[in-house]
This record gives structure tokens, sequence and C-alpha cells, in this order.
């Protein structure tokens, strides 16, 4: 019997391709950003590049468009930016297929550090896999950086964190942050250049390291 009983996913860069998020983050609000300017797209895109950077990836504010929309002054609904997005959200091929033979087995979860608007969108038709979707941002305040996160979603889930499985594309918020309250982690690199045990370049690798679990 597997020892595995829950198997979380990251979203973007693991079960869905950038596409969408890059058109939204670094096309349509520099485009927006552009025209209430009165600049050029390419010095829009420069301008909001270097806000997005002076924020980093481990501050809340980062995942937020409401405050990036704030911030930058832009007179839009950012939620109809998303909707008008809508057909640029693509899965990665393997993305169905694992899914689908996972969930015979193991309770399903989303933990991401996407915004649940987000979220919604990025689910396309893979909504009716999991059992629960956690966004760290709008559930929590926070982002996945730390083990703290993934002890509380242990708890929620009931569940010790020895029975569960992570994989994600970020090393330091999908490997080792939960790395160290015990969960199986796995780092996906689909790009190849990073190697080790815990490391999986599709998510069907992903599979079969949980089959060595069992």
């Amino acid at each position: 019997m597997s020892l595995i009983k829950v198997v979380s996913f990251d979203m973007e860069g693991t079960l869905v391709d950038p596409t969408f998020s890059n058109l939204v983050w670094e096309h349509d609000i520099p485009q927006l950003y552009a025209e209430r300017r009165g600049i050029s797209f390419d010095d829009a895109k420069r301008q909001v590049l270097e806000q997005y950077r002076q924020i980093g990836d481990e501050r809340i504010e980062w995942y937020d468009v409401s405050y990036w929309f704030r911030r930058l002054g832009l007179p839009s609904d950012w939620r109809e930016l998303l909707e008008r997005r809508r057909g640029a959200c693509k899965t990665f091929p393997e993305s169905h297929g694992v899914l689908e033979r996972l969930k015979r087995k193991y309770a399903l979860i989303v933990t991401s550090n996407t915004i649940r608007e987000f979220l919604e969108v990025q689910l396309c038709d893979l909504s009716g896999f999991f059992d629960r979707v956690f966004s760290a941002p709008s559930d929590f305040g926070d982002v996945k950086k730390s083990a703290e996160f993934y002890r509380r979603i242990c708890e929620m889930m009931d569940v010790n964190p020895r029975t569960v499985a992570h994989v994600g594309d970020h090393l330091k918020f999908d490997y080792e942050a939960p790395s160290k309250v015990g969960i199986s982690a796995y780092h996906l690199d689909r790009s190849g250049r990073s190697s080790g045990a815990n490391v999986v370049r599709s998510l069907i690798e992903f599979e079969e390291k949980l089959k060595e679990l069992e």
C-alpha cells in the first residue's frame, strides 16, 4: 500500500504553461500603462518590469493584480483583463493523463502562489480533478516560501506531512519549503538543466517517482 495519501501540485509552470500569465503581466499591463502615460509600449514595458523587480516574487504584492493596477494607476477592471485572456490558458500535454491516473489513487490538491481569481482561469478544465485548491495569497495572505505554509495545508487536509507528495517548478517554494516538514517534494525542471534524485523533467517522471514511494 502506498504511503502517500495526498498529491499536491503547483499550478503555473507545472500543470499549465505560462502563456496566459506572460500575456497578462508582460504585454497587457504594460500596454495599459503605455496608454495611461502616453509613452511607447517598449518604454512602458521596461518601467513596469522594473517595478515588478523591485517587489520580487517573495512578497505577496508580486502576485496581486489589483495591487499592480492601483500602483500603476491603470483605469480598467483587471478582472475583465483576465477574462479576455482566458483562451490563452493551456495545460501541458501530459497534465490530463497524469491527473486522471493519479485521481484513482490519491486525493489531489493545488497549492499555488497565484491569487484565486487567476487560478479560476488557469484551472481551465482541470478543476474536477482536485479535492481542494489553495491560494497562498488569497487564503493565507502570504506566499508559499516557508515550511509553515505546507504545515498548515497538512493540518487542513488532516494528514501527516509524510503522507503528502508535492511537485512544482520553483526550487525554493516547491522543493525546499515542503521538504522541511517531511513532504516528499520534487522540483519540476522542464528545461533539463537541474539534476538530482528529487528533480523531474515532466509530470510523467513525477508519476514514476510516486510509484517508487508505494
